[in-house]
This record gives C-alpha cells, structure tokens and sequence, in this order.
C-alpha cells in the first residue's frame, strides 16, 4: 500500500517543540543513548527510495534541517485469536522537520509481507491505516493506525480482496507503542538506532469490506477483540538521513 504523501498528523493536531527536541537528542542530535556492538556491515538495506522529495515537504520547510528516516519493525502480533510471529520486517517511511518553530512529519511508504495465521489458509498483511505520530516522549514512544489486508495463502481469490482488511480507514487498529528497549545508536555511519516497542492495550475492531463473509472472518480470527486481549510487539531498526 502506497498512500499519497500526506502530513502524518490529523488535522488541529500540533508537536511541540520541546517534544520534538527530546526525539533528536534521543536518536542523534544532542547526548547519544548507549552504542551497541553491531557493526555497519551487519546492517539491512535501508531503502530511502520512498522519502517524501523536497517538493513535497511542507511550504516553508528548510531541507537543511529536515530528515527521512525508514523503520524496519519484527516482532510479534497477538490479535484476537491470531498468534504469529513477525519475521519479515513492517518498513515504514518518512520525514520529519519543523517549520516555524513547529515539529512536522510527512509520510512516505509502508510495505509488509503477509502474515500467515496459523490453522487457517488465511494471511493478514499490514497496511497504514492513515494516521501516525512517530514523535515520542515522557508517556509512549509513537503512535500509529494500522489495517490488515486479508488474503488467502492457496487456491482461488475466493475473498473479495479489494478492501477487504482488519479494520478500516475510518476504524483501524490504533497502536500506542511504549518502550520495551531503550534507544541506541548501533552506526554513526549510516545513522541507525535501535529500540524495542510495545502496545498490550489496544483494542481490535472486526473485518470491514468483506461482504457476505464477514461473519466467518471475524469467528476465524476472534474478532472484534477488547483492549487487553492483544499485543503487538516490535523490535525497530530506523536508519536516519538528511535532506541535505
């Protein structure tokens, strides 16, 4: 899923600067956090190619202090009656920077491989969902909306698959990640950080755009689930680049 280049944050929605600056000297800027062992060469390809250009930040946005950063994420969803591992990494991609004082973010690209649930031929494959918040501070590390999009791992498209997903744009799975991992610089050169995420406390709605075969969706699955019946749990990668 490829979504047109937007401002991640709704409409109303501000950062403060003080916010803001807690972020940079916590990845980069100021006082770096404790430096792991791995080396460069250890590193994944880190695909840039999705950064919102330079004529699609912001009127008034100066390049020069303005960065794409690209978030690789494994780890694990418990969602309903869903239990998988995530072994191929959610990429996530986008910039940030201020304008006038004011912390501002702009979506670039999300990409996943499907998620095979386990005892059935079904496959979850996570989508944004049209809203993130990617600036963290004192109570969570960011936030995001994600949808699923179901699909079937074997024999005919018998599912509608345009449109047919674990919530919606307008109903997603609202995740707000708290650390688990504290943050550290594991290269100076490329730029990259690592951290460990959580939310055990979302709650999950039920499928939308599947038709006559909702019903028997949402019992394969478990859903929808109450908040406190789910987790999902993240290790992080995010390699960071200037603008200029």
């Amino acid at each position: 899923m490829t979504p047109n280049r937007v401002t991640l944050n709704r409409t109303g929605r501000r950062f403060t600067s003080a916010a803001a600056g807690a972020l940079l000297a916590g990845l980069a800027l100021g006082a770096a956090p404790a430096h792991g062992t791995e080396r460069a060469a250890d590193l994944p390809e880190f695909d840039f190619s999705a950064c919102p250009t330079v004529d699609e930040l912001p009127a008034g946005a100066d390049p020069g202090t303005w960065r794409c950063e690209v978030m690789h994420a494994t780890g694990h969803l418990r969602m309903g009656a869903v239990d998988e591992p995530l072994t191929e990494p959610m990429k996530i991609t986008f910039a940030e920077g201020r304008v006038d004082g004011e912390f501002r973010q702009v979506f670039g690209e999300m990409t996943a491989a499907p998620i095979r649930v386990g005892g059935t031929p079904l496959t979850l494959t996570p989508q944004y969902g049209g809203y993130a918040d990617f600036l963290s501070d004192d109570t969570r590390r960011g936030e995001f909306d994600i949808t699923f999009a179901i699909g079937l791992t074997y024999g005919p498209p018998a599912l509608p698959w345009s449109g047919c997903s674990v919530g919606s744009d307008e109903d997603a799975v609202h995740l707000v990640l708290k650390d688990t991992d504290p943050t550290r610089v594991i290269s100076k050169d490329p730029l990259v950080a690592a951290f460990g995420a959580q939310d055990a406390e979302f709650a999950a709605p039920g499928t939308s755009g599947c038709g006559p075969l909702s019903r028997a969706l949402d019992r394969a699955l478990g859903l929808p689930a109450a908040a406190g019946a789910n987790a999902f749990d993240m290790d992080v990668t995010v390699a960071i680049r200037p603008y200029m």
